[in-house]
């Protein structure tokens, strides 16, 4: 497995379990976040980390299998010499295939692969605008280990900006909040909120993502009308809709009894993908046995291109606008990130040779438009550290709940997930 689809699939492995345990404790509402920020976040944390915590992190992050010390997709065994080999030894390891070679590199390799796709999202000659950008904020007087910079600076671009956290947390926290609203353009504001940072905090590392995509082919005002939403099997609103008749990638799942539609943006490098149900099936939004189907292996299947077939399809989809907060304490506990909570388990030895850290706090906000033009998104995460095909109908009408993800095509990662339940 490549390092750029290793990482894929860990991304859209924890996005997906992410979602799910959104679901659960709202099985109704809107949700909207951007799994690609909150992992690479975590992801940086996970580098000052060791023991349990490394191996606790990478597999809810979907970096390692559960119980594994070796990277999730890795069959090959390596047994690593300390005496010198044999010469014959050598050369053996020398035509060793890559599958086992790689197996050692993986855990660079996460950082690594970050890195390269990073520098692939944030091209600047493309036709949509996408920037994500990375910073750590160290409180002055904490001693931090200089490998741990290098590499979050590296393979992430995070540069360390030191601040006054032991007598001017405050002030502190508004400029961390202030750097974030300039790299989403004014839609995430006051990410880090009153009281999340105080004299005892020693690090906050921040991940902001912002991105405003125009559709391949546009939406046209004009058509656009008044329509009914069905909330649920009961409830209805009245929204705006919009619609277009053109040739895009539309498929059937009969398993999930759901269609799925891919909206691309202008260059193609960026989709919404759009799963939804052909009716209401239970008593909420009617996307529970879509939701109780999804995994990695489905979603990938299921929005393949030569899954999917090319036709005109006329397409009906309501205008919407979603802002959602999260405090991720809870919801990473519940995933098996335990240690770093703790701070009599937590082992940041990579961070600082005190080793007396932990999580204190991770939140996260997201934003999304979606009209006639295209889309607009951004998200931020701030983590707090101290003490199959069939025939396929003509038309796409989303009148009542889906599930929409927004994905980077030639690396398949997903920047954002949702689940619109009321325009």
């Amino acid at each position: 497995m490549g390092s750029e689809m290793f990482l894929s699939k860990a991304n859209t492995t924890f996005a997906l379990a992410l979602y799910k345990k959104f679901s659960e404790e709202d099985n109704t509402g809107n949700i909207f976040y951007s799994p690609f920020s909150i992992s690479a976040a975590l992801a940086m944390v996970k580098l000052g980390t060791a023991g349990n915590t490394a191996r606790q992190m990478s597999e809810v992050l979907g970096f390692s299998a559960p119980g594994s010390s070796q990277p999730e997709g890795n069959s090959c065994q390596i047994s690593v010499q300390t005496a010198r080999p044999h010469p014959i030894q050598s050369q053996m390891q020398t035509r060793m295939p890559m599958c086992i070679r790689k197996a050692r590199d993986d855990k660079e390799n996460v950082d690594a692969s970050f890195a390269q796709l990073l520098g692939e999202l944030n091209k600047p000659d493309a036709l949509y605008a996408l920037n994500i950008a990375n910073r750590l904020y160290g409180e002055q007087t904490y001693a931090f280990n200089e490998f741990f910079l290098a590499k979050t600076k590296k393979y992430y671009n995070a540069q360390l900006e030191t601040m006054d956290f032991r007598s001017s947390a405050e002030a502190s926290r508004i400029n961390i909040n202030n750097w974030v609203e300039e790299q989403t353009k004014d839609k995430i504001t006051n990410l880090l909120p009153p009281d999340s940072v105080d004299s005892l905090t020693k690090l906050v590392l921040v991940n902001a993502i912002y991105f405003k995509g125009k559709w391949e082919a546009q939406f046209q005002k004009e058509v656009t009308v008044e329509a009914e939403f069905r909330l649920n099997k009961n409830d209805k609103k009245t929204v705006k809709m919009m619609q277009r008749k053109t040739k895009l990638h539309l498929s059937f799942v009969k398993e999930a009894n759901c269609q799925i539609l891919e909206l691309p943006y202008k260059g193609k490098d960026l989709s919404m993908i759009i799963l939804l149900p052909n009716d209401i099936e239970d008593d909420t939004t009617g996307l529970e046995k879509l939701e109780k189907e999804l995994t990695y292996e489905k979603f990938k299947e299921w929005t393949r291109k030569d899954t999917m077939r090319r036709v005109e399809v006329k397409v009906s989809l309501p205008r919407f606008k979603m802002e959602e907060s999260y405090d991720l304490k809870k919801v990473l506990t519940s995933m098996g990130m335990v240690d770093a909570f703790d701070v009599s388990k937590s082992d940041f030895s990579g961070m600082s040779e005190a080793n007396d850290l932990a999580i204190s706090a991770v939140v996260h906000k997201a934003f999304v438009e979606v009209n006639e033009e295209g889309t607009e998104a951004a998200a931020a995460t701030g983590i707090t550290i101290g003490i199959t095909s069939i025939t396929i109908p003509e038309t796409f009408i989303a009148d009542h709940p889906f599930l929409f993800f927004i994905r980077h095509n030639p690396s398949e990662s997903v920047l954002f997930a949702g689940r619109l339940s009321s325009p």
